[in-house]
């Protein structure tokens, strides 16, 4: 006695169970991420290309966040300090600038933009003469380093005398404390 299956099904190969309805949707779903993903990347690629990086879609404005030296910069450029700034630079470079053994004789006290003349005080008569005969010298290094124009004169002072007494603080029959300076 042969044996046949009472079901014919069984005997045939099993087959996946064809998707349907939500398997079909997650399917197409995945298919359709996948080709915006190409085509996304591509286009970002595209834009990252002409405009030089990453960016977000807002457009820079003024009121955006600078760092510290880029707020300075943007300040000292909108309200023309720029030549003043520069001297103020080389204020604190002037032993550089002259020499320590200058420096330590001849300050420099102001700046007149108007006229572009740099004052400097020296702690002698003898220093002040010596700063005069460097003073073209002087000026055109500062040109050099600022820009053409930036000082067109150096102003040499001398020592300041110590501060006057009038009244009776005065020894009588002295001429004052000025006769020993300048």
């Amino acid at each position: 006695m042969s044996e046949k299956p009472s079901n014919p099904s069984e005997n045939a190969p099993k087959k996946a169970p064809e998707p349907s309805g939500v398997d079909l949707a997650r399917v197409a779903l995945r298919a359709a991420k996948e080709q915006a993903r190409a085509r996304g990347d591509a286009a970002q690629q595209k834009k990252q290309a002409r405009r030089g990086g990453l960016r977000s879609g807002a457009r820079a404005d003024g009121r955006d966040p600078l760092a510290l030296g880029a707020a300075i910069n943007r300040l000292i450029t909108e309200r023309g300090w720029e030549t003043p700034a520069a001297v103020g630079g080389v204020m604190g470079r002037w032993p550089q600038i002259v020499g320590e053994d200058v420096a330590k004789h001849c300050v420099p006290e102001k700046y007149d933009e108007d006229e572009r003349v740099l004052v400097v005080r020296c702690d002698s008569t003898a220093w002040a003469t010596n700063l005069r005969l460097l003073a073209p010298t002087l000026v055109a290094r500062l040109n050099e380093d600022l820009g053409h124009g930036a000082v067109r004169q150096i102003k040499v002072q001398g020592p300041g005398g110590p501060a006057r007494r009038y009244g009776p603080l005065r020894a009588p029959g002295s001429t004052g404390p000025g006769d020993t300076y300048g």
